[in-house]
């Protein structure tokens, strides 16, 4: 027998991109990001070039990173920062935000490789590159913090006594929803409370 095939589910997530070193050839990445997606993965984690965020390449993480979210097509986009290799916080707060900038879906500390993983100081840091990205697009996901604290803390950080997002304005896009839902129409600024 010369192997075994097992085709992935659609709830399934594989990692690509040379993982954990992510150092093969470019083309490489992008075709065993492309096989995964063909095989049904629904996520793809990638690991970012970490020579060029050590050399500040910036132009060069974010071009890999928006190449691997147009292979991944409907997947989400997992982008493994590896920060225990990044040799500071400030480059951690860069990569983070060129991810973002580039498409990335989440934002991971790390692969479990590396010889310092996920610490309170790079979690931090990571939440205020999303808080500081978040605010300068005007995109509001709470998702996305939701799976930072899932991905970072684990689940029993899940609740209101642990972890709270604020939620007046999430509260106002909720009503305007269930108003367009009911009448066909999104309602007028006049005819709902201000959040």
């Amino acid at each position: 027998m010369e192997g075994l095939f097992i085709p992935l589910k659609r709830e399934t997530f594989a990692v690509a991109t040379g993982f954990p070193a992510g150092q093969t050839h470019l083309k490489h990445r992008l075709v065993e990001i492309s096989q995964a997606v063909d095989d049904g993965a629904a996520e793809i984690d990638v690991v970012i070039n970490r020579a060029y965020a050590l050399a500040g390449n910036w132009e060069g993480v974010y071009d890999e990173v928006k190449q691997f979210r147009a292979a991944c097509g409907n997947a989400h986009l997992k982008v493994i920062l590896a920060t225990g290799e990044l040799g500071s916080l400030t480059t951690v707060y860069k990569a983070s935000m060129v991810a973002m900038m580039a498409g990335a879906d989440f934002i991971k500390t790390s692969t479990g490789k590396e010889g310092v993983n996920a610490i309170l100081p790079v979690g931090l840091v990571m939440v205020r590159a999303i808080r500081d990205y978040y605010k300068r697009t005007g995109n509001k996901d709470s998702c996305t913090w939701l799976a930072l604290m899932k991905e970072e803390l684990g689940n029993d950080w899940l609740t209101p006594k642990l972890f709270r997002i604020g939620a007046s304005s999430l509260m106002g896009d909720i009503e305007r929803q269930i108003f367009h839902n009911v009448t066909g129409r999104y309602a007028a600024h006049n005819e709902l409370a201000m959040a």
